[in-house]
């Protein structure tokens, strides 16, 4: 199975304890104005900024696209979300089908082209992060949700590589020395599945809850509640957020989320797990 390229630049970061290269992190696209675009009104002007679109994927509640700067010798990963562009960040020439000894240009000096109408503009609301009553931050561009009656005090948005157990059966040849021939045999067996994935997260005071894509949920469940499985023994300190969540009888995953990086570890029975990414809503730049 083929995942998007950030989905693997992710996973090997996750187990190699590597990062993207230094050029490929610090050079500027020349975009980050455009983040809140409208995804139809934004290529127009990515193309007028010298970006070429190369390719597309889908997830499973976003689009991932990638565009080439010849100019720049940069390529960019952009993340839409709800028809706007959700994050636009610099990634590997690979990504853009390029050859991987391309490194972004060090002397370009050029900055974006000047904007010729305001058909683009981003939505002033998207991902503003407002001040609470008491002068902090809330984290939502509204206050935040109300789940039961209890105010949301994180939401956070999780994307990476899932795994479980799955079932695979099939048609085996087998040789009958009695019958002088080959027959036909049925067999069934277990195999670990690895798949892309994203789930969300809420929490609140002494509880949260977590919201699981379809392909987290084996089929024998405590059915949650419209995708959500309540958080128990939930623990959140200043670097780290513990908790887990009862799948079933015998299945009751842990999560771990270092809140320095960002990234988060689910483990549950044999092959049941999670590794990824989580973004805060309505925050940056920092984690959470």
């Amino acid at each position: 199975m083929r995942y998007p390229a950030h989905l693997s630049q992710i996973t090997t970061a996750l187990l190699l304890g590597t990062a993207l290269p230094a050029a490929a992190r610090a050079q500027s696209t020349g975009l980050e104005d455009m983040v809140g675009a409208r995804a139809g009104q934004g290529e127009m002007e990515l193309q007028r900024r010298g970006y070429v679109n190369i390719r597309g994927e889908q997830g499973d509640d976003r689009a991932y696209t990638y565009w080439w700067n010849a100019d720049r010798r940069q390529c960019v990963s952009i993340v839409t979300m709800e028809g706007r562009y959700n994050s636009i960040q610099p990634t590997t020439a690979p990504d853009c089908r390029k050859p991987a000894n391309l490194r972004p240009n060090p002397n370009y000096g050029s900055p974006p082209a000047s904007r010729p109408r305001p058909g683009y503009e981003p939505d002033p609301a998207y991902g503003r992060v407002p001040a609470s009553p008491g002068g902090g931050q809330t984290g939502y561009p509204s206050g935040g949700p109300v789940v039961d009656g209890r105010s949301v005090e994180l939401g956070l948005v999780c994307f990476g590589d899932g795994s479980k157990t799955g079932f695979a059966s099939g048609t085996s040849w087998n040789w009958n020395r009695d019958r002088d021939r080959y027959e036909a045999g049925n067999y069934t067996e277990t195999r670990r599945e690895v798949f892309d994935a994203s789930l969300m997260i809420q929490t609140w005071p002494g509880g949260g809850r977590i919201r699981l894509p379809k392909s987290l949920i084996p089929p024998i469940n405590s059915r949650g509640d419209q995708g959500w499985w309540d958080l128990r023994d939930v623990s959140v300190s200043p670097d780290t957020i513990r908790a887990s969540y009862r799948l079933n009888g015998l299945n009751k995953p842990r999560l771990t989320i270092d809140r320095r990086s960002g990234r988060i570890t689910v483990e549950g029975m044999s092959n049941y797990g999670f590794r990824g990414t989580c973004d805060m809503i309505g925050h940056e730049p920092r984690r959470f």
